[in-house]
């Protein structure tokens, strides 16, 4: 799954120069999280609400309301970036998205093109969409996890066994983490099962079943 299929790409962004009070506004007025930076044009960072609230000063803070208005109109959002910038093409995939926000503890990654030029942004919420979608819930109502040996042939095994009930496919996905040396999980979605009592009786006479849910 390309970034680029499920990237927001009607942006709105930010100058580096912008005050804390404005950017805060600016998100609040668009229902964002994430604002990218521009500087000259040119993408300089990422700021997200938490950014913000980090830098607003606390309810027990001495000021008096006018001075933290001034305060946060003062503060610009360039002095709150994060130092490294974490980007993606449109062309690389959102598991790989989804990997560099889990390692660099992040919850948006601004897309750039080849460049250099800022294309879009993605975020946690477009991640969970992406893998929502292709984990077939909408489509396939029954839902099971396989232990099987990593060798050729049994997902096709068990692919076979659920067209013979009448099924048809809706997703199926892998995983080795957590299974024995030489096998691997399979997670399958399947719909129009004609009886999914007898499908699963047949399934657990041959393989293991690591559950199964109608």
């Amino acid at each position: 799954m390309p970034v680029k299929d499920w990237m927001s790409k009607d942006l709105v962004t930010i100058d580096a120069d912008t005050s804390i009070m404005k950017a805060t506004k600016v998100m609040k007025q668009n229902g964002i999280q994430h604002l990218p930076v521009l500087s000259k044009g040119r993408l300089a960072g990422i700021v997200s609400d938490r950014d913000l609230k980090e830098a607003t000063p606390s309810k027990a803070t001495t000021l008096d309301i006018h001075e933290m208005y001034h305060l946060l109109d003062t503060i610009k959002v360039k002095s709150l970036m994060p130092k490294r910038l974490f980007t993606i093409t449109p062309g690389e995939t959102v598991e790989k998205a989804a990997a560099v926000m889990l390692k660099r503890h992040i919850s948006a990654l601004p897309v750039v093109d080849g460049q250099g030029n800022l294309a879009g942004i993605i975020t946690k919420g477009d991640i969970f969409r992406a893998f929502v979608s292709i984990s077939g819930i909408y489509q396939g109502p029954l839902a099971m996890g396989l232990e099987l040996p990593d060798q050729p042939g049994y997902i096709k095994q068990v692919t076979d066994v659920i067209r013979e009930h009448g099924g048809r496919i809706a997703s199926i996905m892998t995983r080795y983490e957590g299974a024995p040396e030489g096998f691997k999980r399979v997670y399958i979605r399947a719909k129009e099962v004609k009886d999914e009592k007898a499908l699963q009786k047949e399934l657990e006479s041959k393989h293991k079943i690591l559950y199964y849910f109608i």
